[in-house]
């Protein structure tokens, strides 16, 4: 019996000082938990700003001493969550599915959707005709000791029927401007440097297109010879490759270049150096006007205008067809005579600014 009666008297005051515990104090919110522990929100600050109001003057409330940590308590649970950021890989991803539509492939070289997709099949289908004539070309000038066509230029007629047909059946042809001043400049029967902006590997059949059915030679980097087909024909076509690590390539491009415009050749080069990935226009690599400054050639600008809304640099091929989209506008020639290879450079750069658009202008 008395041990009955101790827990009885002993469950009572568990009971009682239990109940102090759990009792909120006057004035004060009481503050509930979820099962997960976290605390959550009441009309906690209502009811502490009215017990502030309530408590005598000079005196300092509870309330009022806890209403910032419960205000802190509060509006940290209420904040919105900052969405992670995303990685480079991630925010080419999402842009090429917002160009090219939810059915694309990210390859090593860029990214693949239906339209590119045809495209490369297109181009490989041509470009085993392109080989083809490629290595007829090189056995010809093995067996003749390249006495026949020194300047190469069955070769380049052979590309530039791969790219023309590639782009008819594409649809890949640019608008052209100012046509007319090649047509009155090749009357001359003249040699020049053609000069372009360069920001899409489209470029190059665009400049291809442009100058059209003629014999010119690009300089390219080196890294392009690698390229299957296409460096082949890099190499058999005699354009020239330069290498810009190496002070001994960089000379025999320039002898070579000057030897091409002496010899009545076209030259085509991209004064940037690469591919701009900011769509705008870059600064000239210094030499890039030397060769036609050293000969007296002049030098015809040309402003590419849309290239790169249709293959941009995380492409591998164009997402679109370029036809309604891609614009050449062609400057008159600008001579190299009498002016200093500065004033060239100055005066080439400003024609290929006056046809771009404000959002492939360079930044001042």
């Amino acid at each position: 019996m008395m041990k009955g009666i101790f827990l009885c008297v002993l469950v009572s005051w568990i009971a009682t000082v239990g109940h102090g515990w759990t009792t909120p104090r006057p004035g004060v919110a009481h503050l509930s938990h979820h099962r997960s522990g976290g605390p959550r929100r009441r009309e906690s600050l209502v009811t502490l700003r009215s017990a502030s109001a309530a408590a005598a003057p000079g005196d300092v409330p509870l309330a009022a001493a806890e209403t910032v940590e419960v205000a802190s308590s509060s509006s940290s649970s209420d904040e919105t969550t900052t969405p992670p950021k995303l990685s480079k890989k991630e925010r080419l991803r999402a842009q090429a599915r917002k160009e090219g539509g939810p059915l694309i492939v990210p390859t090593p070289g860029g990214f693949l959707n239906p339209y590119g997709a045809f495209y490369l099949a297109t181009s490989v289908f041509l470009g085993l005709f392109w080989f083809a004539g490629l290595v007829g070309c090189q056995f010809l000038y093995l067996i003749s000791g390249n006495r026949i066509d020194k300047l190469r230029r069955l070769p380049i007629t052979l590309s530039q029927i791969w790219g023309e047909t590639l782009m008819f059946l594409t649809r890949a042809h640019p608008r052209m401007e100012g046509k007319e001043k090649l047509l009155e400049f090749y009357k001359q029967n003249r040699a020049a440097m053609f000069v372009s902006n360069h920001n899409s590997w489209h470029d190059i059949p665009i400049v291809g297109h442009t100058i059209g059915w003629r014999n010119y030679k690009i300089v390219a980097k080196k890294e392009l010879g690698k390229v299957p087909i296409l460096g082949k024909a890099i190499k058999i076509g005699g354009h020239i490759m330069v290498d810009r690590t190496n002070r001994r390539s960089q000379f025999r491009t320039l002898k070579a270049g000057i030897d091409f415009l002496k010899r009545n050749v076209m030259l085509c080069t991209f004064p940037e150096g690469t591919r701009s990935k900011s769509g705008r226009l870059g600064n000239f690599k210094n030499g890039a006007f030397k060769m036609a400054h050293k000969v007296g050639a002049p030098v015809i600008p040309m402003s590419i205008v849309g290239a790169a809304k249709c293959m941009p640099y995380y492409w591998v091929m164009p997402f679109r067809a370029p036809w309604n989209v891609c614009k050449v506008i062609v400057h008159d020639p600008i001579e190299s005579k009498d002016i200093t290879e500065a004033e060239l450079a100055t005066k080439v750069r400003d024609a290929i600014i006056s046809g771009l658009p404000d959002e492939q202008k360079p930044l001042k």
